[in-house]
């Protein structure tokens, strides 16, 4: 069986902002509300879920935090040619 991970994220465009919100969920706000109400991503409306994929299906930046990090701990800025992300492994197989 392939690695295969889920996740979700939120999608900005600076890195002050991706850190702001990075606070806010570690002082206790859902991440996925902040998703629906800042991310730039269309998996903002259901909570940055990105669903389940295996390596290479994201960008590189991207792909090595979702396969490394620890499972359900907020990971980033991840910068991207697409902006700053907060990203959470919410499982992952090996």
């Amino acid at each position: 069986m392939a690695k295969q991970a889920s996740a979700r994220h939120i999608l900005v465009k600076t890195q002050e902002e991706c850190e702001a919100l990075k606070q806010q969920i570690e002082g206790g706000t859902a991440f996925a509300d902040l998703a629906k109400e800042h991310s730039q991503c269309p998996s903002g409306k259901s909570g940055g879920d990105l669903g389940s994929f295996g390596p290479g299906r994201m960008v590189a930046e991207f792909d090595a935090v979702v396969f490394s990090a620890p499972v359900n701990e907020v990971q980033g800025p991840v910068k991207t040619q697409f902006g700053y992300h907060l990203l959470e492994v919410t499982s992952r197989t090996d």
